[in-house]
């Protein structure tokens, strides 16, 4: 034995798994032992190999990441799990922590991130993206029963954005809607969607608040 930590990685993108196995091996005492491209895949790799941790994605074929989670977990509740990737929301990541994940990372993390995250999953710690709310670790151990609400600019959409965007500057429904290659019907629904989020109905006072963000200047 050399000593290194042995990794198996879970990915339904070629690509995506051969750039983590450069990254991956070029950092002192990692090596990759075996790869997966869906859910069924990686339960067999982790059975077959015996990796000290497993780096998977959520959307995975045939069985996703979170039920692969769950299976690995309960054959091997010692194996320790990381997630990587690109699906942030809070319920997303409080589904994979009670599936038994022991670190949630984000693929835009750099790569002393994913080291430093890797580090601390090995150790026996949890770990969390920066950007991630700490207190879903709270929920996910039953300590805290709901998430404090962020703000609601948080839980507009980019597209509900772009349309604020226009119709501060003035753009009719139609318009927006050739602008953005969507139906009047949706741009509708986007106005309406942004009212009930910003619990803001005229469109002056729209305005103001795409004005106060910096979507458009006065």
């Amino acid at each position: 034995m050399d000593g290194k930590v042995r990794i198996a990685i879970a990915d339904s993108q070629t690509i995506v798994r051969n750039g983590l196995r450069c990254i991956l091996t070029s950092t002192d005492n990692l090596e990759v032992v075996g790869e997966a491209e869906d859910g069924i895949d990686a339960i067999r790799c982790v059975e077959a190999l015996q990796p000290d941790l497993l780096l998977t994605e959520l959307e995975l074929p045939k069985m996703n990441g979170v039920a692969a989670i769950k299976e690995i977990k309960r054959r091997s509740p010692e194996r320790k799990i990381l997630v990587l990737t690109a699906h942030k929301s809070d319920e997303d990541v409080l589904e994979a922590l009670r599936a038994g994940a022991d670190g949630y990372c984000l693929k835009d993390a750099t790569q002393a991130e994913l080291a430093q995250a890797i580090k601390t999953v090995l150790a026996g710690n949890r770990y969390l993206s920066p950007g991630i709310p700490a207190e879903l670790l709270e929920i996910e151990r039953g300590r805290k029963k709901t998430l404090v609400p962020g703000s609601s600019w948080d839980k507009v959409t980019n597209r509900e954005k772009e349309v604020l965007k226009l119709l501060a500057e003035g753009h009719t429904n139609k318009a927006i809607a050739d602008c953005l290659r969507i139906s009047v019907k949706t741009v509708e629904k986007h106005r309406d969607n942004l009212r009930k989020k910003l619990d803001l109905h005229s469109a002056s006072a729209l305005t103001a608040y795409a004005i106060e963000k910096g979507l458009v200047t006065k």
